[in-house]
């Protein structure tokens, strides 16, 4: 039996792999043979910091031994890969559409994170200093060999991606000019 976590945008088996593995909304952790699966809410996702490595422990600590994603950082990786844990990036479309494509042997293991730190964190801070402190474009990266039909799910998981943020933004601004 091997434990898949995926980061997921939603809590079924039906929802889309998140571009981000720290602040997803959600880890489903799927027995590969049975596809019985667990449904984790990720309370780093709003960590003002750390998100990755907490995220990277949680998914550890349930016997994970395979993390499939659409991005994963320096500090993510590195915690996941001394837990022994496989890291494999650059992953979209569902839930059970990436474990069948793991399944069949049709993704293959990063040997480094694929975006740099604080990537997860998008937009979100320090709007006006452009896309620094190692930061990759919003867009993330579109993995190699894939046609049209797998950039179009990647590019809608990650537009899904934003739309949350953005809206956790502007309840956030709701909160601050309401209370002061």
């Amino acid at each position: 039996m091997v434990k898949i976590a995926i980061s997921a945008t939603g809590s079924g088996l039906d929802a889309n792999v998140d571009p981000r593995f720290g602040r997803c909304q959600y880890f489903i952790i799927v027995d590969a043979e049975t596809m019985q699966f667990e449904v984790l809410e990720n309370s780093s996702a709003a960590a003002a910091g750390g998100a990755g490595i907490s995220a990277a422990q949680m998914v550890a600590n349930k016997g994970a031994e395979v993390v499939l994603t659409g991005n994963c950082g320096p500090n993510a990786y590195q915690t996941l890969s001394a837990a022994g844990v496989q890291v494999i990036s650059g992953v979209s479309g569902t839930v059970t559409n990436a474990v069948e494509a793991y399944k069949a042997g049709k993704l293959r293991s990063s040997v480094q994170p694929n975006v740099g730190s604080h990537y997860g964190m998008g937009m979100g801070r320090g709007m006006g200093m452009g896309m620094g402190r190692g930061m990759m474009s919003p867009s993330g990266p579109v993995p190699q060999d894939t046609g049209p039909a797998q950039e179009m799910q990647v590019l809608k998981a990650q537009a899904e991606s934003l739309e949350q943020q953005l809206s956790q933004i502007r309840r956030r601004l709701e909160e601050l000019e309401k209370g002061g």
